[in-house]
């Protein structure tokens, strides 16, 4: 069972009318979760570090879901997607890439540094409504790691259970 007050998503995205459009259709299939807007990869990478305007964890808090652009000036979508593979310390969260570009190398090196999902960007509102509605739907329920509200993963203690074998690895006692 998850906590939705916990939930926040993330949406790094350049284009003030795709924002615009993520926004609204998030409000129209019911989101009432927080969404933050950044406008690069470089202001993502502050907000998910807690840095700068971001440090107010309580208005700004970890993101539980966060959905990237690729192309954008001062840091691209794969900044944000190596900065998140390069600090484990940090929770693993569902990232979705929201992109119009269907390149394959792109789609290729998304997913090596680590999104959950690759989706070129609907030419439609009501497409984007559907398609933020399947998303939503399904990673709002997924479980992840629990954190605290710099967005550090909590310490597990994995002795005695299956995941013991993976030791400290994982931030385990």
């Amino acid at each position: 069972m998850h906590n939705r007050c916990q939930k926040t998503i993330l949406i790094v995205e350049d284009d003030q009318n795709d924002q615009m459009f993520f926004l609204a259709a998030f409000h129209s299939i019911g989101v009432q979760d927080p969404i933050h807007l950044t406008n690069s990869g470089s202001e993502a990478i502050a907000y998910l570090r807690g840095e700068g305007r971001f440090a107010d964890r309580v208005r700004y808090a970890y993101p539980t879901f966060l959905i990237t652009d690729l192309k954008m000036p001062h840091g691209d979508g794969f900044t944000v997607l190596e900065h998140l593979r390069r600090h484990s310390e940090r929770p693993i969260i569902p990232t979705v890439v929201f992109t119009s570009s269907d390149d394959p190398d792109d789609v290729k090196r998304a997913y090596f540094l680590g999104a959950n999902c690759y989706h070129r960007k609907p030419t439609g509102y009501g497409e984007l409504q559907a398609q933020l509605r399947i998303l939503y739907d399904y990673w709002i329920t997924c479980l992840v790691p629990e954190v605290d509200v710099t967005g550090t993963q909590l310490e597990t203690r994995s002795a005695g259970k299956l995941g013991e074998r993976f030791g400290q690895g994982l931030r385990t006692l």
